[in-house]
């Protein structure tokens, strides 16, 4: 016996695809019939390695009663907030609104049959407990306070709907200046934990383009607070359980204080920036430890999460066996009984196993005491025995659909770290990932559809021309459009602005890892249909979901930061990158009004804002660009010379000669040389060819020639 999800890609939406709850997906004919029966909506979002989303459907969804009370008093709707964050971005913020209590997963929200959040919370037990109301009991009175107060309900519907509409920025302040950039810098060390790293307390979560904004003041302003408390952070986080000690990858959160117990699903979306970070980490400081973990999450990467189709799977369970954390956990004995006397002698302190368990009566491998380097070769061969009996448990369920947002932000780290580290094995992977992208999700367009496409006229709550709604399902066949997932060779759902503000921001690293005409072709009709399909052109800034996507409750335009950067600030940031590169005005145009509808936050509240503070950065000062002409082997190794240094502010692309092939723009069209040149620009200007390596570095590490 199925539900209607039998029919869906999601792995997390087949998980419930045999419940006894009647669950139907985000789909016209599930609302269609809710409007029809003039049933409330309940509304369950969660995603397949979420450990609470797997206690409430083993309490109440696969339970025969529990399920009967849902099926009678609702039209019942199970989503994916990886496959579809735009609902869950407007969701979960209703339910703050309603509740004044944080949001998280499983999701649970009852809707008015049009869509409109009255109640909701996020777990709930079947019988009552942790202070929070049993399910069934719960529904009931929910299903009964529907049916009595409806003109109440509709009365809070309306102010909810005007409170989200005010949560989108207004223009109308002027850019602020690089004050702003300090403000952020001091917020950040404010929160900042001197003793383990990162920000605030328990549950700790890595920040990643907070650490990234940390380690530009670094190298930009020479502020030594910032680096030391980016690189603390990177050290703590990689000695503890967040990191897997044995195989690599990072999970999401540490639920203590001290990175020492993560809650342990792994994602593609944090390992991504993860990866790239500690790269520019050993970029900046040389220390060695940060190199072995940047190639432990790739390696990781390449040997659990890349698809044979090229694509990198979204993510590893947190739980096995019906158990969080099973599959990583030891019994102390056990790792005793593999290794030699030489190995526990050196590993129960380094790993912390001569001291208490410390999760739940068992050992989760953290750092407790550091490895003196010549006991190095004791380290791998003890990882190679315990990876070798893990291998034999039972692994955590793979989510095994591909993400375009969260398969660009890996690109980009895996991009970055081959020009760090010279691994051609972590380029080819991240070439592999782009190629399937661009074969599978990328639908390349006529002129007349975009054309079309610009007409449309955003209004607050999405739709066509005139504020006209879009057919529910409408998604263009052809036209430059991206497509947001894809699961056993099936591509579909519209992409949102992450999908294509990631993959423009990706090539780029792409291109700069090893430059090929075809990324900065690929690049341009990305950056064109970014703005074609979300740009805002009366306010600024770029919508999450394109001008004819479904009309949901809500059209938010995301600035903050969150576990995954804002896609304005990528957007924006990626936008001036491109408009640099290639000389076009209307990118940096862009840029420059997504800056302005967001300048009050960035000078007014700057928290959860380094991606567009790093953008403000960016138009303030523009990025300078390196062209590298001349012998490939010569080339190559001043490219390589030049990304072993961290210079954040430094784009660098190294021609062929067959790259003039493809028209290459004015900005980059050098002429090809018999010797090495490099060419060093800053907006229209260049230096004059420069062809000896320490004059170049010179004239980037130390730029005082005017340029």
């Amino acid at each position: 016996m199925t539900n209607r999800l039998a029919g869906e890609t999601s792995p997390y939406l087949l998980q419930h695809a045999d419940n006894p709850v009647h669950w139907e997906p985000w789909d016209e004919a599930a609302l269609a019939r809710a409007r029809a029966e003039g049933k409330p909506i309940l509304l369950s979002i969660g995603y397949s390695a979420c450990h609470w989303c797997h206690v409430m459907a083993h309490e109440s969804f696969e339970d025969e009663e529990v399920a009967d009370v849902m099926n009678r008093l609702f039209v019942n709707i199970k989503v994916d907030r990886e496959e579809r964050p735009d609902l869950d971005q407007i969701y979960q913020v209703a339910q703050q609104m309603l509740t004044g209590q944080t949001g998280g997963w499983p999701l649970t929200l009852f809707l008015t049959p049009d869509g409109a959040p009255f109640y909701g919370g996020t777990y709930f037990p079947k019988t009552p407990r942790y202070g929070r109301p049993g399910f069934p009991d719960l529904c009931e009175r929910v299903a009964e306070a529907y049916a009595k107060r409806k003109n109440d309900i509709a009365g809070q519907n309306e102010e909810l709907l005007r409170t989200l509409g005010r949560t989108n920025p207004r223009p109308g302040r002027a850019l602020p200046d690089g004050t702003a950039v300090q403000s952020l810098t001091r917020h950040l060390l404010e929160v900042f934990d001197p003793v383990n790293g990162g920000f605030g307390g328990a549950p700790k979560f890595p920040h990643p383009t907070d650490l990234t904004f940390l380690l530009r003041r670094q190298a930009l302003d020479a502020n030594g607070k910032a680096g030391k408390a980016a690189l603390l952070s990177l050290t703590r986080m990689a000695e503890g359980g967040i990191n897997d000690q044995l195989a690599g990858g990072f999970c999401r959160y540490s639920v203590d204080e001290r990175w020492e117990i993560p809650h342990f699903e792994k994602m593609l979306y944090d390992n991504g920036p993860l990866l790239s970070l500690y790269a520019d980490a050993y970029a900046l400081s040389g220390v060695e430890d940060f190199r072995r973990v940047a190639a432990a999450t790739a390696g990781w990467v390449m040997g659990e999460m890349q698809s044979p189709a090229g694509g990198y799977y979204s993510s590893l369970d947190a739980d096995s066996e019906g158990e969080e954390g099973k599959f990583y956990v030891w019994d102390r004995q056990e790792i005793r009984r593999l290794l030699t006397v030489e190995e526990w002698a050196v590993l129960a302190p380094h790993w912390g196993l001569d001291s208490t368990p410390n999760f739940e009566g068992h050992w989760h491998l953290k750092v407790d005491k550091p490895l003196v380097e010549a006991d190095r070769p004791l380290l791998e061969s003890a990882r190679a025995k315990l990876l070798a009996v893990r291998a034999g448990r039972i692994r955590p369920g793979l989510d095994d659909k591909i993400l375009t947002s969260w398969n660009a932000l890996m690109i980009a780290g895996m991009a970055r770290g081959a020009r760090v580290f010279g691994r051609s094995d972590w380029l080819a992977s991240a070439r592999q990932a782009a190629d399937f992208i661009r074969q599978t999700l990328w639908i390349p367009g006529s002129p007349t559809l975009r054309r079309e496409a610009a007409a449309l006229s955003p209004t607050s709550r999405g739709g066509g021309p005139g504020g006209r709604s879009l057919p529910f399902a409408q998604t263009a066949t052809e036209g430059n459009r991206l497509l947001a997932t894809c699961k056993d060779g099936k591509a579909h759902l519209n992409a949102y602005l992450d999908d294509y503000a990631y993959l423009l921001d990706a090539l780029i690293e792409l291109m700069q890892a090893d430059f090929r005409a075809a990324d900065l072709a690929w690049a341009t009709a990305l950056a064109d249909a970014l703005l074609t399909w979300f740009e805002d052109g009366e306010q600024g800034g770029f919508f999450f979901t394109s001008h004819d996507h479904e009309t949901l409750i809500h059209r938010p335009k995301p600035g903050h930061d969150n576990a995954t950067p804002a896609g304005n600030g990528v957007a924006a940031l990626a936008l001036q990158r491109l408009g640099h590169l290639v000389g076009e005005t209307r990118y940096l145009d862009a840029a420059e009004r997504t800056l302005k509808l967001y300048a009050a936050q960035l000078a007014d509240s700057p928290a959860a804002t380094a991606t567009l503070m790093m953008a403000l950065e960016e138009h303030l000062t523009p990025p300078t660009i390196v062209v590298l002409r001349g012998p490939a082997a010569e080339r190559q190794a001043w490219a390589g010379e030049l990304a072993q240094r961290f210079l954040p502010s430094v784009l660098v692309v190294s021609l062929a000669p067959d790259d003039d092939d493809f028209p290459l723009p004015a900005a980059l069209d050098k002429p090809e040389t018999d010797q090495v040149n490099a060419w060093v620009c800053r907006g229209v200007s260049c230096l004059p060819p420069i062809s000896g390596l320490e004059a170049l570095l010179e004239a980037l590490l130390n730029p005082g020639k005017s340029v």
